[in-house]
């Protein structure tokens, strides 16, 4: 068995929310990354600043088509990469990716929550040197949850990234109001309270975090590293 695809055993995640997500993008991950490419800003700035050492391993979150690991894989080409997802529509597409790529070999799939996983049981390893959330924890449910989660399962001098939607601060208002109402229809909401979290789970584990506003507000890009 290729390691893209997905294992035997997997946590199940929550049923309403993988039916959910499932509904969303069942048919939408046929077009997902052509029609993201123009407002999910920020991923291709947080995949270079991911600086993953030689044979290190790499997790993300919510990993959906898998286009992030991809590009991160062509970047990293020493690392191995690993992916979880709630969605199984998602998941589908994300192993065609990898399989089409060639790097079913260096890649390893799995479906659970990502508030809630256990990475020892999905993937056969408990801590990981990179994690990274693209655009995912404005779509999760308990969101805070998964970055305590993320942050458990780093290795030591490990580092989680983070970008997401920022609050628009700098933007016309009738900017934020429309970009409001457009992600809603996707189950997306934009975390107000995102940079204060990320600073309380910060000092709860004694890490640092470097945290950076793009565009005007419209991203937020975070780093916490753990102090060794």
């Amino acid at each position: 068995m290729s390691t893209s695809e997905l294992p035997a055993k997997h946590a199940e995640p929550p049923a309403s929310h993988a039916d959910l997500m499932d509904g969303v993008y069942r048919w939408q991950r046929h077009f997902y990354d052509l029609t993201r490419k123009y407002y999910l800003l920020g991923r291709d700035r947080l995949i270079s600043g991911l600086d993953v050492p030689p044979g290190g391993t790499v997790l993300e979150l919510g990993c959906g088509t898998g286009r992030n690991i991809v590009l991160a894989a062509r970047r990293y080409p020493a690392a191995r990469f690993y992916g979880l997802d709630i969605s199984a529509e998602m998941l589908e597409t994300a192993s065609a990716a990898m399989t089409r790529e060639g790097l079913s070999g260096r890649v390893a799939l799995a479906r659970g929550d990502a508030t809630d996983f256990d990475a020892k049981t999905l993937f056969g390893l408990a801590t990981f040197d990179r994690i990274f959330v693209s655009y995912s924890l404005s779509m999760i449910p308990g969101w805070e949850k998964t970055v305590s989660a993320a942050l458990a399962a780093l290795s030591p001098d490990g580092s989680l990234h983070v970008v997401d939607f920022g609050q628009q601060e700098a933007l016309p208002h009738w900017f934020r109001t429309l970009l409001r109402g457009w992600l809603a229809k996707f189950h997306v909401e934009p975390r107000e309270a995102l940079r204060d979290v990320l600073e309380s789970e910060s000092a709860r584990v004694g890490a640092s975090l470097r945290f950076r506003t793009l565009y005007r507000g419209y991203t937020w890009l975070a780093v916490i590293k753990i102090a060794i």
